[in-house]
């Protein structure tokens, strides 16, 4: 098992009464993650107090606390009392894989051909690249927890639109950078537009406090399909490929 203490550093800061901010810094960008959720699953399961939640994304955590029963710098103090103790996979996001169809190109997809000219590839090879391998999601960004994952191998980054979209539909793959997104709900958007599942994503019939069915930590497949399929498939619940 290897030791990603060494290869990282923590700065904390306080974010006014009730926060903290802990970045991670480290020149391998997957010890950097993976110790940013192993320090966020650590504190979301009770590792300092109960009242503490940890927000994390691609390099930092966001701690929030009741400042009723803590103070920042207890908080400060215990994580890095942490960083020089735990194991490595305490806490740590290791989850599912989820099959996510998409319909590229079209109306689904009004900058499939742009992103094809820019990567200098026909649009067949680009939904190769996008369908290749299985994508890790890094964080859930906004809004309502759209899944931000790594991107597809095109060699370079994807520049974002100049003036973003009013609205881009539920269910939208777009990328920008060096990353793919799945935006549940519909909302404004600078990201470049690929494709669209016909997958339901957003959960607000559960019993449970998560809205979407992924979470930091699993993998994504994509695949393609045709209107018949999107047609056939639409609506249907966003399930890990194992959920019965």
């Amino acid at each position: 098992m290897t030791d990603t203490r060494a290869a990282t550093t923590m700065a904390i800061s306080l974010c006014g009464d009730a926060a903290v901010r802990v970045a991670v810094d480290g020149d391998d960008t997957d010890q950097v993650w993976t110790a940013v959720h192993r320090l966020a699953g650590w504190l979301n399961h009770g590792g300092i107090h109960p009242t503490v939640t940890a927000v994390p994304t691609y390099d930092a955590v966001l701690v929030e606390f009741d400042p009723y029963y803590t103070t920042g710098e207890e908080i400060a103090s215990l994580i890095r009392s942490w960083d020089t103790a735990a194991p490595v996979g305490e806490g740590g996001a290791a989850g599912g894989v989820i099959d996510v169809p998409v319909l590229f190109g079209g109306e689904a997809g009004p900058d499939l051909e742009w992103v094809a000219d820019v990567v200098g590839h026909p649009v067949p090879k680009i939904i190769d690249l996008v369908c290749a391998g299985e994508p890790l999601i890094r964080c859930l960004g906004g809004p309502a927890a759209s899944a931000m994952m790594d991107g597809p191998d095109f060699g370079l980054p994807i520049p974002r639109l100049a003036t973003p979209r009013l609205r881009v539909p539920p269910g939208a793959v777009s990328v920008a950078g060096r990353q793919t997104v799945i935006g549940p709900v519909a909302a404004p958007s600078g990201w470049r537009q690929i494709g669209r599942t016909p997958l339901d994503i957003l959960r607000t019939d559960t019993d449970t406090d998560t809205v979407v069915p992924y979470r930091p930590g699993d993998r994504v497949r994509f695949l393609p399909i045709d209107e018949t399929g999107y047609a056939e498939l639409l609506g249907t619940p966003m399930r890990y490929r194992h959920d019965d």
